[in-house]
């Protein structure tokens, strides 16, 4: 499951799940991170765990611009955000207070 906005070195991004991905006027994107509106955009029609994977790919170009990185090589970028996603998820890490689980799934305990 994607997050509806993620911080990142204290800018917000929202995310948001788009009919089509546009980037320079060619719509064949499952993608986007577009820092001046800090947004992350993924394709709706994605598979969850492909819309995860697209998330982390567009999270890590999000990082690495916040970081001061200007120009980001596409092959690192999608390794790095392959096997990110990876260990978020199969790690199940999170770090912002006590995560419980119920009957019907987890649920951050606030």
């Amino acid at each position: 499951m994607i997050p509806n906005e993620v911080k990142v070195a204290g800018i917000t991004y929202k995310v948001l799940e788009k009919e089509y991905v546009e980037i320079e006027q060619n719509k064949n994107y499952a993608g986007s991170c577009c820092y001046n509106d800090s947004e992350i955009n993924v394709l709706t029609t994605l598979s969850d765990t492909r819309k995860e994977q697209v998330f982390v790919h567009e999270l890590v170009h999000a990082i690495l611009m916040e970081a001061g990185f200007d120009d980001h090589d596409e092959d690192q970028v999608n390794r790095i955000g392959i096997v990110l996603h990876q260990v978020l998820k199969e790690n199940k890490l999170y770090f912002g207070g006590n995560i419980v689980e119920t009957d019907c799934g987890l649920k951050k305990n606030c």
